[in-house]
């Protein structure tokens, strides 16, 4: 069997996300989406709850399995079997940092091959810190992610509101 690991945050899982895992199911037997648990990015969502928002935004595909891990990602790959690591590419600075991880990961595990995939056009514009801001602005996500996730990211913008906490998710959208 063909196993592969689509390892990311997912803060959270966004439609680019989702054409991304949807396409690696079709070319692998088994697809362990892995939700990195412990990120020194600031996070909007829990582990947890990014679990459950990934888990019910890909559960239309049968031979994908959600998990979250922490520690090496070339360490999970291996716990669960796999021998390829699935990453997507949207534009051309992502392949610069893609290509410092891929090596730095065949230098950590050469026994373990690095697939890049190509996001879809509709979807090339699409990051997790885009979705984030445009919500966090009061912006219609709803085209970006699944309504659950568009939901979730609502219901947390509000309460950041409500409780008087900036969360500061600007980038570059205000301006």
């Amino acid at each position: 069997m063909r196993s592969a690991v689509f390892p990311a945050t997912f803060d959270p899982i966004h439609y680019g996300h989702i054409d991304i895992a949807e396409r690696a199911a079709r070319v692998f037997d088994e697809l362990h989406v892995a939700i990195y648990a412990h990120s020194a990015k600031k996070l909007l969502f829990s582990p947890e709850e990014r679990l459950q928002l990934v888990s019910d935004s890909l559960r239309h595909v049968p031979n994908i399995r959600v998990a979250l891990y922490s520690g090496l990602t070339v360490d999970y790959i291996r716990q669960v079997n796999a021998t390829v690591m699935v990453r997507g590419l949207r534009v051309f600075s992502d392949f610069e940092l893609e290509f410092r991880m891929a090596l730095a990961n065949r230098r950590l595990a050469p026994d373990i091959e690095v697939i890049s995939l190509i996001a879809g056009e509709e979807f090339l514009h699409l990051s997790s810190s885009t979705v984030r801001e445009i919500a966090s602005l009061g912006g219609d996500v709803s085209t970006f992610a699944p309504p659950a996730v568009v939901t979730a990211l609502y219901n947390r913008f509000a309460e950041f509101k409500r409780n008087g906490a900036n969360p500061n998710y600007m980038i570059s959208l205000q301006d």
